[in-house]
């Protein structure tokens, strides 16, 4: 466990889409690979940054905005509520510029399926993830969403409300370009290549012997941080299939431990299964109702399957949260082990229920 944590972080960061979140990817894969199993890298196309699509929103509800043009603003609010709700975006392909990729690998053979999940690539931070500014994070999204809504009425009532919200979002749109040209991407010690080792050390162990009539599959997803397209694939390609129980491991290196009951930024989605059942009945973690940003489980709930995630928090907050301090130094191992431990515990419920 200890090695795949300690050659994640080597890399400076494993932004999603990058060179070296593609060397990472080869990394994990070989690993695997010198471990017995035949691992498979599935690629798809993934933009770089939530930046450049967010940004375009905002510049459709400025100039609706400013110069009370309805029907962009209009098309501004869907666009904000279609990316934080995972509602269709047609031009969506517009921006996946770059190629991304999971890796997978299996283990065993049986009628049921549970999944082990964790991304291994890292965010570009941004200022609203300061630490000094970050306990906001969630009022200020809602304030967005808000305002987001009241474009195309203002707009089409004109006067000073409609020219004030054009000119709050061209200055969104104007931060969020600055940000792509010049915020870095963080090492994510704790975000995610704790959760990634967790995963790949739980893999590694039930593999050795799968309890009969089980599947034990691993995804080490790319592009988390830019909606979860590593996830989606999974969906698209058939690899996770409805039946399948997933549990997913993020942010797991300090902090205290909590098992998600369902998340949403705007729409709550609820997770079901036994998974969640089982996560009750233990003791070491309580519930958590996730509405700060999404997790790889997102469109798989929306899909209906049976999901958990695991993750610790410190003052609601995950600790270092795409910020450059979450680097190794800050990572308390002592909890990234008690996370496996009850991972393990939480699964042979499952197994042996």
């Amino acid at each position: 466990m200890h090695e795949v944590w300690r050659r994640l972080v080597a890399f400076q960061h494993r932004g999603s889409g990058t060179r070296l979140e593609r060397e990472a990817a080869r990394w994990l894969a070989g690993y695997l690979e010198t471990l017995g199993f035949n691992p498979k890298v599935q690629s798809f196309r993934t933009p770089t940054s939530w930046g450049p699509e967010v940004l375009a929103v905002s510049l459709a509800l400025g100039f609706g905005g400013l110069f009370g043009w309805v029907p962009l603003a209009a098309l501004g609010f869907y666009g904000f509520w279609a990316y934080f709700s995972g509602w269709p975006r047609p031009w969506q392909g517009l921006f996946a510029r770059a190629t991304s990729q999971n890796v997978l690998a299996e283990a065993g053979d049986g009628p049921r399926t549970l999944l082990l999940m964790a991304h291994y690539d890292t965010a570009k931070t941004y200022f609203v993830y300061d630490p000094r500014r970050v306990g906001g994070f969630r009022a200020n999204f809602v304030a967005n969403a808000v305002m987001a809504g009241a474009a195309a009425p203002a707009a089409l009532l004109g006067g000073w409300p409609s020219w004030l919200l054009g000119g709050y979002f061209l200055l969104q749109a104007a931060l969020l370009a600055w940000r792509e040209l010049t915020a870095p991407f963080v090492n994510g010690a704790n975000d995610n290549a704790s959760g990634a080792a967790v995963a790949s050390q739980l893999f590694l162990d039930l593999a050795k012997e799968p309890p009969p009539g089980w599947r034990i599959k691993l995804a080490l997803t790319g592009a988390e941080e830019v909606g979860a397209v590593g996830a989606a694939e999974l969906l698209r390609s058939g690899w996770v299939s409805g039946d399948d129980l997933v549990l997913n491991i993020d942010n797991v290196g300090r902090g205290e431990l909590f098992y998600a009951c369902g998340e949403g930024m705007l729409g709550f989605v609820r997770y079901r299964g036994p998974l969640l059942e089982a996560a009750g009945q233990l003791k070491e973690a309580r519930p958590l109702a996730y509405r700060l940003a999404y997790f790889d489980t997102w469109p798989l709930a929306r899909r209906g399957v049976a999901v958990l995630t695991l993750i610790r928090l410190a003052g609601g907050l995950p600790p270092n949260w795409h910020w450059p301090s979450d680097r190794p130094e800050n990572v308390s191992w002592e909890k990234v082990e008690e996370t496996y431990v009850f991972s393990m515990r939480l699964i042979d419920s499952i197994f042996y229920e």
